[in-house]
């Protein structure tokens, strides 16, 4: 009697799947093939039928449960939509999906985790005053005093740092956090790929963008409209040139974040497949040392992420607030 033969491993689905986001959190597969997950909440909101409320198990393996199905291929690969009577999708009444995802848990988890911290830090200057540091006050404020230290006064100058210093913290430690998150693989909500998702940079990059126009003054707006010494005949050239570099700036903060973090999550899920690929043991220990050198490279990229999104922040609002007589 042959043997049955075993399928093959499938790296590229197994990456993309730990890196997607999903409406589920993936614990581990057992020998029989069966998949442990944690299932998260589903909330869709149609106007037909307002909202629906339900666990993603309903729709685990294709499942049509109210009248939606979670599109397993094609260009709604992931995404939770209405099919017909007779199970076709129906595109033009696609629900709004507010459910928890995966991304979602991650983010809301950093937030519990940065606003504890702070709160934590503010209690302790509240007991102890401007002191030697102690406890989680010898964590937080150095970094809080170097980003105010290099990041703000260097670059947005010491007479209008204190008015960007809330954004500049807040973005600073929910990169760190998520970042660092993200390497931890196990349990959840630890280990998903936040800063890799592409949604979450461009709302940071736009937060950026928007506080960055707004606090805009004249001297910032002439430079773009009619820069000084730029003959008359070149403005039609220079202004369209002015305003792709204003989307180009937090364009490059999106990519660059988003980027570096996906990169790094998949090079290190890309030497953990070794071990699947050649279905040996023997490799599994040079996989795991290339794989914790990996991770070392990341903790360092966690922090070099966010320092370069904050400093470029600063950076960028410094240009737009620049002294009347530069």
């Amino acid at each position: 009697m042959a043997q049955e033969e075993k399928p093959k491993f499938d790296a590229s689905t197994f990456i993309l799947d730990h890196i997607a986001d999903s409406h589920e959190w993936h614990l581990l597969t057992l020998k029989d093939g069966r998949n442990v997950a944690l299932y998260l909440p589903v909330i869709l909101y149609t106007k037909e039928k307002g909202f629906d409320i339900f666990s993603s198990r309903k729709l685990a393996h294709g499942n049509i449960y109210k009248g939606y199905k979670l599109e397993e291929e094609g260009d709604l690969k992931g995404k939770i939509v209405s099919v017909h009577e007779a199970g076709g999708v129906d595109e033009e009444n696609l629900p709004l999906d507010l459910s928890m995802t995966k991304t979602v848990v991650g983010m809301l988890a950093a937030a519990l985790i940065g606003l504890w911290l702070f709160i934590s830090l503010s209690r302790s200057y509240r007991k102890t005053g401007i002191s030697h540091p102690k406890g989680i006050q010898s964590f937080l404020e150095p970094a809080v005093l170097f980003v105010r230290d290099d990041i703000a006064i260097p670059n947005i100058g010491e007479e209008r740092y204190e008015k960007y210093m809330p954004y500049l913290l807040s973005v600073f430690f929910f990169i760190l956090i998520n970042n660092l998150m993200g390497l931890i693989p196990f349990p959840p909500p630890f280990g998903a790929n936040v800063t890799g998702n592409i949604a979450l940079t461009f709302v940071l990059a736009l937060c950026t963008f928007l506080i960055t126009q707004f606090s805009g003054n004249k001297t910032y707006w002439k430079h773009i409209i009619a820069a000084p010494g730029v003959p008359l005949w070149l403005l039609p050239v220079m202004i369209p040139v002015e305003v792709i570099g204003l989307i180009s700036k937090p364009f490059a903060l999106m990519i660059r974040l988003f980027a570096n973090i996906t990169a790094g999550h998949i090079i290190v899920l890309s030497l953990l497949c070794l071990i699947f690929i050649f279905d040996s043991l023997a490799i599994a220990p040079i996989s795991i040392i290339f794989v914790i050198f990996m991770d070392c490279l990341e903790l360092l990229v966690a922090f070099l992420q966010a320092y370069i999104f904050t400093l470029l922040s600063a950076l960028f609002i410094s240009m737009a607030v620049p002294s009347e007589h530069h």
